[in-house]
């Protein structure tokens, strides 16, 4: 199999997982993105009040997310682009929990995926002082880009992959993080499932 999955990468309102208010995606096919999206979200009430620090990360504000589509709107143009596809995000635990907590927060069902975590596999693949993502993204050779733009992250998630799986001369992700010793994660109940059938009771652990 070639190394295809959809990067992904929240931004929230404030502290809260439920409080997503921009999404970027990246699909990539044989190592080459070959698709991009970038929303805004208007988080779900109670959830919606933008944090000072929040904003000063990432410049989103409540007035430009004010007419922007909910969760629940968006995920079925979620659903279609990433289809069922691994979901590889930088921190991936953060961005998996924001993907329920969301979910959860809007009624509706969460997405099933495996995960990967690029910033794992940066640990395991480059020698450097921070595997913050600007760092490792350099490292693969992803530079210049506009870091807390969720759709700029997402890209310079999937460029680390894409050169770690070179690097370990990986074909597909399942070969990469056998290789780096990275465990996928989960998101869904049906995702999580089908994962502790496969791999045992540990594999959730």
């Amino acid at each position: 199999m070639p190394v295809d999955f959809t990067a992904i990468d929240f931004e929230t309102a404030n502290p809260s997982s439920a409080s997503a208010c921009s999404i970027g995606l990246v699909k990539v096919r044989g190592g080459i993105v070959v698709d991009r999206l970038h929303r805004f979200i208007r988080p779900p009430f109670p959830h919606d009040e933008f944090s000072e620090w929040n904003v000063r990360v990432h410049g989103i504000t409540r007035d430009m997310v004010a007419q922007a589509p909910g969760w629940a709107d968006l995920l079925p143009e979620f659903r279609a682009f990433a289809g069922d596809d691994v979901l590889v995000a930088h921190n991936a635990g953060f961005d998996m929990r924001v993907i329920e907590k969301t979910s959860e927060a809007v009624g509706a069902d969460v997405p099933n995926h495996r995960s990967l975590c690029s910033l794992q596999v940066a640990r395991k693949t480059y020698h450097l002082e921070s595997y913050r993502l600007p760092v490792a993204a350099m490292a693969a050779g992803f530079e210049g880009f506009s870091h807390h733009d969720a759709l700029a992250d997402a890209e310079a998630c999937a460029a680390i992959i894409v050169h770690a799986a070179r690097r370990h001369e990986a074909d597909d992700l399942d070969r990469l993080a056998h290789v780096t010793r990275v465990s996928f994660g989960t998101v869904g109940r049906v995702a999580a499932a089908t994962r502790a059938a496969t791999h045992g009771p540990m594999a959730l652990q």
